[in-house]
């Protein structure tokens, strides 16, 4: 089992930035691919961006490349997702999720954990 806990969210305008992190905890292995999807209310839960074990290979979706960033501490089994030029439309839960095995991927139904969730709320 995998243990996944959210932080960092909360209230900023739009135009600010938030950071996001998700810790891993429990049966951890670097390999992990680590991921961040979204859902806004009345709407189905979405793809962010996804990171490789080692780093060096990330995915984004199209609404919020050039403005998020997901990177990972693989020694302290934490991903990271730097939200810059927040936009209303970014407001939603966040949620962290990992995979054990595979690549890069952007469909939730292939990841095996999640976390909770951290509440991200962008104000025009």
């Amino acid at each position: 089992q995998v243990q996944l806990v959210e932080s960092g969210g909360g209230l900023v305008q739009a135009g600010g930035s938030l950071r996001l992190s998700c810790a891993a905890s429990g049966r951890t292995r670097s390999y992990y691919v680590m991921a961040w999807f979204r859902q806004a209310p009345g709407k189905e839960r979405e793809f962010v961006a996804a990171i490789s074990w080692s780093g060096g290979s990330t995915y984004y979706a199209d609404s919020v490349k050039g403005r998020f960033t997901i990177s990972r501490d693989n020694a302290k089994n934490t991903v990271y997702l730097q939200m810059n030029s927040l936009k209303p439309e970014d407001t939603a839960v966040y949620y962290c999720a990992v995979r054990g095995w595979g690549g890069i991927t952007d469909s939730e139904n292939r990841y095996d954990y999640w976390g909770q969730g951290t509440q991200v709320t962008v104000s025009s």
